[in-house]
């Protein structure tokens, strides 16, 4: 009777848990700011990078300040007077913050809303008011110092505060091996805090409810210190949970503690760590008879490495589109270095600074182990972009295979098909063509059938000085936007890359690219070469990558594309390779930065009318896309690829009124565009 009783209490627990966690999806979006330009923020967190202040802080709910210091002295004194806890003064206008503008990729709104933060404030001044005096935020300041003091501390900050700021390409490696869920404190790090403090405590202690409640009481404190990290409160509640509901089953338990944290804010579903945390905590709770099964420590660990990569498996398809499945065998070693090793250390480090070496020494290994293990691409695939249906079969199938793994293999057949298909869906493609969103720049990414893959331009930010463009390779729109959007896209090699002249907005990254991602052949386009394009040319002979200039046309696939060339000019726009194509009864124009005396010579020269889709020339500028030549090419759709509020003013209204009879798409206003084989288009921002 009591068994029945529960089981409803529980359905309806969850009925109400879901009606809930739906409608706070719409209510999390209402603020309680409106037009204010003055604010009294509490710095929750904040972060001094180059002149940027980036404040976390909270006044009527939680909101992210960005101010650009204006002098060194200004820098001085902000590090100097700035702690946690403190309240200053902030004038500056609201801002929304933005989704995406290209398919697939980090949506910064989605992320910021599962931090219950709704408004970016662009400040003008920021003024100290008073100084914190909570002991809670004078604890965390000291902690923060303590940790300041010690060098190379950005795995020290990632184990203590949970803060990752951790090399790029080592952050990306750790998610490609599948081990990036051992650097996300959750269950296995409250796991080891709570057994050292359990073992303390009980040579003192004997009474185990006070035992727990000082446990519970330091736990509810480290939540604290991490700004309440989603994992950490998953692992913290997981904990409570256990003494206080112990006649309850572990899964019970869990999917309790997953819908109470949805019911207080449903988007943290889009938290990364949130994601890990519970798919993988639940498997291994939901497996852990398999797991028991084994005896032997080895066949254990393997067990519980093999069951986390799985569960792991539809998260890293959905968020990084590539899955390298030698992480199975890496967990192996990464898991027990890391949790038995590595972070003891430098807990203890963080303890006796002096020993530091020890925990540099070990964070190397790590990090070396990580990179070459990265390298080894024998079983490392990519993936198109998942829909929520294809997740759900993955779990369904991935959960089968586990279940029946001692009994029937033929479920992990099935997924392991499903993984081959979906790896190779690109062969049965159709054309596609798709105007990446790269700001001030040109990128067009075509899609032809039989997986065959061009790039047009790379785009390239013209704020960034030439010469220094290598230190920004960690930030560019190859390692941020175009690499992570083939892969997406299901692309793990281009055959060709064209680049359509040599300015910076349109080749830029073209080094960034090809030391990153697999390219086949280089097209580069008439006259001589400059700096940037030889460059480039010395990074294909050292990597052996073929390369043409001034050609004629491609043929792929009985697809062919037409360059258009008229004469060499003296200028790099006009030398631009303008690109024509026709494929199933629709024809494509792909102008460069061509101006109008090269839109001149191509009419005298070639007999070009009706164009579908036209790539508009030059961003848009009042140099190109003449009255004469919109009127004879007679577009139907323009592309215009353009940064937002650019200095140039592209595009200019000239250019608009010439276009005008034709449906203008612009990435500065629609973002990414998508045209199928048969031109239906889709633009990323609604």
């Amino acid at each position: 009777m009591k068994k029945s009783k529960t089981k409803l209490l529980y359905s309806i627990f969850l009925i109400i848990s879901l009606v809930l966690i739906v409608l706070n999806f719409n209510y999390m979006k209402t603020s309680k700011y409106k037009n204010e330009t003055t604010f009294k923020i509490k710095i929750i967190n904040f972060k001094i990078d180059g002149n940027l202040l980036n404040i976390q802080g909270k006044e009527k709910e939680n909101i992210i300040i960005n101010y650009y210091i204006k002098t060194k002295k200004e820098k001085d004194k902000l590090t100097r007077i700035l702690k946690l806890g403190d309240i200053v003064e902030v004038k500056g206008v609201l801002q929304k913050p933005k989704n995406n503008s290209n398919f697939y990729l980090f949506n910064y709104k989605k992320y910021l809303l599962s931090k219950k933060i709704k408004w970016i404030i662009k400040a003008d001044k920021i003024k100290l008011l008073k100084h914190n005096k909570n002991i809670l935020y004078i604890i965390k300041n000291k902690i923060v110092n303590r940790i300041e003091s010690i060098k190379n501390n950005n795995y020290i900050y990632l184990f203590i505060l949970g803060q990752n700021n951790l090399d790029s390409e080592i952050r990306n490696s750790y998610s490609k091996n599948g081990i990036s869920h051992l650097f996300a404190i959750s269950g296995m790090h409250i796991s080891l805090l709570t057994l050292i403090l359990n073992k303390i405590l009980n040579l003192f202690i004997k009474k185990k409810k006070i035992v727990f409640m000082i446990i519970s009481l330091f736990l509810l404190f480290y939540l604290f210190l991490t700004d309440y990290s989603p994992s950490i409160l998953r692992a913290t509640l997981m904990y409570i949970f256990n003494e206080i509901f112990k006649k309850q089953t572990p899964i019970f338990r869990i999917t309790t503690i997953f819908l109470l944290l949805m019911i207080i804010n449903p988007y943290y579903i889009y938290n990364l760590g949130f994601l890990f945390s519970f798919s993988i905590s639940f498997s291994l709770i939901y497996f852990n008879k398999i797991i028991n099964t084994y005896k032997n420590y080895f066949s254990k660990l393997f067990m519980t490495s093999f069951i986390s990569f799985m569960t792991s498996i539809p998260i890293l398809i959905y968020n990084f589109h590539e899955i390298n499945f030698i992480g199975v065998l890496a967990n192996l070693i990464f898991v027990p270095f890391v949790s038995l090793i590595v972070f003891p250390i430098g807990l203890i480090t963080f303890i006796i600074p002096n020993i530091n070496f020890i925990f540099i020494f070990l964070v190397d290994i790590l990090e070396n182990l990580s990179l070459v293990v990265n390298k080894i691409n024998f079983l490392s695939f990519t993936y198109t972009h998942p829909n929520i249906t294809l997740i759900v079969i993955y779990y369904i199938i991935i959960f089968l295979s586990i279940n029946y793994i001692h009994k029937k293999k033929r479920y992990l057949f099935i997924l392991l098909i499903i993984l081959f298909v979906h790896h190779n869906i690109n062969y049965f493609n159709k054309f596609s063509l798709t105007m990446i969103d790269v700001g001030q720049g040109d990128s067009i990414l075509l899609k032809l059938p039989k997986n065959m893959n061009i790039l047009i331009d790379t785009g390239g930010k013209t704020s960034f000085k030439e010469e220094k463009w290598k230190e920004k390779k960690k930030n560019s729109l190859v390692s941020n936007i175009t690499i992570p959007y083939l892969k997406a896209e299901g692309i793990n090699k281009l055959n060709y890359l064209i680049l359509t002249h040599g300015d910076f907005d349109h080749m830029g990254e073209a080094i960034n690219l090809v030391d990153n991602f697999k390219v086949e052949k280089v097209i580069f386009n008439c006259g001589y070469y400059n700096n940037l394009e030889n460059n480039l040319i010395k990074v294909l002979n050292k990597k052996k990558i073929k390369y043409y200039s001034c050609i004629n046309k491609l043929n792929i696939n009985n697809i062919k594309l037409k360059f258009l060339s008229t004469k060499i000019y003296n200028n790099e726009n006009d030398n631009s390779n303008v690109i024509y194509l026709k494929y199933n009864n629709y024809k494509y124009l792909f102008m460069g930065d061509a101006g109008i005396e090269k839109e001149k010579d191509i009419l005298d020269r070639y007999n070009i009318s009706n164009i579908d889709i036209l790539k508009v020339g030059h961003h848009g500028s009042k140099t190109s896309s003449s009255k004469e030549f919109i009127n004879k090419i007679k577009p139907k759709y323009s592309l215009i690829s353009v940064g937002t509020k650019n200095k140039y003013k592209h595009p200019n209204k000239e250019a608009l009124d010439s276009l005008k009879k034709s449906k203008i798409y612009r990435t500065d206003i629609d973002g990414m565009v998508k045209i199928d084989s048969n031109l239906k288009i889709e633009k990323c921002i609604k």
